[in-house]
């Protein structure tokens, strides 16, 4: 829901760029917004604030209202702490600012799918899920505290991690990565064998191939 046409352009590529994410429908004020929804279910709702016939926070109060089982991102220029602060009252997951890099945005993506898995898949939550929940970023190993061996670039497992965060709970091949990164696949598989050895990954040997067993990776679900 985004009023100016070229970022609501962006924000779809970016929203398309993650894994199992599909966009249903784009409008450019709130009013159409909530008379769509009203009769049609979402998962997730990306929310500019200032907008033609209803504002942003006229919008989420609207919903609110409906008791509509959605969640939403707010992505906007509107930084001001008292719109922040009841943007976050009326349950928003996450908040970005204009102007955003797409690393931010994916970072929203990937927590909000982590959040949405978690209370998927549990009836009931052990007090380590809520945490993780609660958290305000997914997991994410601190590559500054790492003591990197030599030949590993801070930069280039980042890179690698992020990729293999927005595959969710997925294997990956070191093909996979390298093509994805625009890496090689030796360096890939260095990295990969790097990641296992730090307990970020862990990796399985997949027999089924027919030919040559390949190698599959994903990350650990704790870290």
């Amino acid at each position: 829901v985004e009023d100016d046409l070229m970022v609501a352009a962006i924000n779809e590529q970016f929203a398309l760029k993650t894994e199992g994410v599909s966009v249903i429908a784009t409008f450019h004020n709130g009013k159409d917004a909530l008379a769509y929804i009203k009769d049609n279910d979402v998962d997730l709702i990306l929310l500019d604030f200032y907008m033609p016939e209803c504002n942003g926070l006229e919008f989420l109060k609207q919903l609110r209202a409906m008791n509509k089982d959605v969640d939403v991102i707010m992505i906007t220029a509107a930084n001001d702490m008292n719109n922040v602060k009841e943007a976050l009252h009326l349950g928003i997951v996450d908040y970005l600012v204009k102007p955003f890099r797409y690393e931010r945005f994916n970072e929203a993506m990937n927590k909000y799918l982590s959040r949405r898995n978690i209370l998927a898949d549990h009836k009931k939550l052990a007090q380590e899920d809520i945490d993780n929940l609660i958290k305000s970023k997914s997991p994410t190993p601190n590559y500054n505290e790492m003591e990197l061996q030599k030949g590993i670039q801070k930069d280039t497992l980042q890179l690698i991690y992020q990729c293999m965060q927005s595959h969710g709970n997925t294997y990956l091949t070191s093909e996979q990565i390298a093509e994805e990164t625009s890496l090689s696949k030796v360096t890939a598989r260095r990295y990969m064998n790097y990641m296992i050895e730090q307990n970020i990954c862990e990796s399985k040997i997949d027999y089924s191939t027919g030919g040559r067993p390949r190698i599959n990776y994903i990350l650990k679900k704790e870290l």
